[in-house]
């Protein structure tokens, strides 16, 4: 992929994961056990990304979308929420990708990266409210973050079979070891 592709193709992911946040933050709140929790669709770019670029580009396509969809309708602690849960999120994410198809689904690491980010979250709100009773909010967040990464994980493993035909991606799984 030449840099000019590239590039567009980092601005064309995080501006889908920005609209998707926006659609998100749009839906009423779902679970009313578990207040705060979405279900975090906009991961299903940010899986697009990590399976089709190098972790450099990724870690672009997350931070641009996180500043533009906190512009666009956030406040500085929701950044600082989103910016925690997000920078776990892909360390985890990008970690357990390493073990290889064989070892670990799409979905897998989905689910790996929506607990994650659920812990990196309720650290930023241990560290803001000064106490780690915070933490006992893990095990609602947990379950929900299990079958949120499950169902963003399904659906972003349906979009990335289809991406698998453009030759960019299948050249990418090559370098990787991962063809076919």
């Amino acid at each position: 992929m030449r840099d000019n592709q590239r590039i567009v193709y980092i601005a064309l992911l995080a501006s889908q994961g920005v609209v998707i946040s926006l659609i998100e933050r749009a839906i009423p709140f779902p679970f009313a056990f578990a207040p705060g929790a979405k279900l975090g669709l906009a991961n299903i770019i940010t899986l697009m990304a990590l399976y089709t670029l190098p972790a450099k580009d990724v870690s672009k396509v997350i931070a641009i979308r996180i500043t533009l969809a906190m512009l666009l309708g956030g406040t500085i602690s929701s950044f600082l929420y989103s910016a925690s849960g997000a920078l776990l999120s892909f360390l985890g994410m990008w970690t357990v990708k390493q073990l290889g198809p064989a070892r670990i689904s799409l979905i897998g690491v989905s689910m790996t990266g929506a607990m994650l980010h659920n812990i990196g979250q309720l650290l930023t709100a241990s560290w803001i409210a000064g106490t780690w009773t915070v933490m006992l909010y893990l095990p609602f967040l947990s379950l929900m973050g299990m079958l949120s990464g499950f169902a963003v994980g399904v659906f972003a493993n349906y979009l990335l079979t289809h991406v698998d035909r453009l030759r960019v991606y299948q050249r990418y799984q090559e370098r990787q070891g991962w063809a076919r």
